[in-house]
């Protein structure tokens, strides 16, 4: 049951939702043969979630590694700071 078309799963949504849920895999919805959206398990999706903020902080700090590399000057703490509105 990894691909339902939109009409059955209005037709199932338990069964879609539960299966999701329980399985640990998403169920693709169809439509005309093509999969327009997905359903999966919120606990699921907040991994994915923490997973990709996780992802973007290591690609930010690679970048701010990468400039500091090549010469670019450092930020100072008091300008970051007030820039965030903590000082």
């Amino acid at each position: 049951m990894n691909d339902v078309s939109v009409s059955d799963a209005r037709a199932r949504l338990a069964d879609v939702v539960d299966h999701a849920r329980v399985g640990h895999e998403p169920i693709y919805l169809t439509r005309r043969g093509h999969r327009v959206a997905a359903v999966i398990a919120a606990d699921d999706l907040d991994r994915l979630v923490v997973a990709a903020e996780d992802l973007a902080d290591l690609k930010a700090a690679q970048a701010a590694r990468d400039e500091l590399a090549t010469g670019e000057a450092a930020i100072p703490w008091d300008q970051v700071k007030a820039d965030l509105g903590l000082a």
